[in-house]
């Protein structure tokens, strides 16, 4: 069974940075493109980041461009999310997904093979 492990989350005042990160179980970390959801209360899951298998693509929802960056580590069979100029709209619980899902990147949740359990981020003013 897969393991995607989240950790990283926690309290940061607007304008402040967090590193989420993913440890990913060896073979979904090989061949799988992984992803950072996030959901706040009352809304929809949302694709954040996402990269592909090998590293060669990224994805960024329009609110974080410029803000977020994706990577992943192959030593460590982890991803990371590194989270700059935080804003309050940053605020929900973020979880890392794994899929083999080949068109491109999906931004449905349903596409996700494994998911972690999630981590919290909180932006505070």
């Amino acid at each position: 069974q897969a393991q995607l492990v989240e950790s990283g989350g926690g309290l940061v005042q607007t304008g402040g940075s967090l590193r989420l990160s993913c440890a990913a179980s060896g073979n979904v970390f090989r061949s799988y493109a992984l992803g950072w959801f996030r959901q706040a209360p009352g809304q929809e899951r949302e694709l954040v980041a996402a990269i592909a298998w090998n590293g060669g693509n990224t994805y960024y929802t329009d609110s974080v461009k410029g803000r977020f960056i994706i990577s992943r580590d192959s030593a460590t069979n982890t991803m990371n999310l590194q989270m700059n100029s935080l804003k309050l709209e940053d605020t929900a619980a973020y979880y890392c997904a794994a899929s083999r899902f080949t068109g491109g990147f999906s931004r449905r949740p349903y596409d996700y093979d494994y998911w972690g359990q999630g981590t919290q981020v909180t932006v505070i003013a």
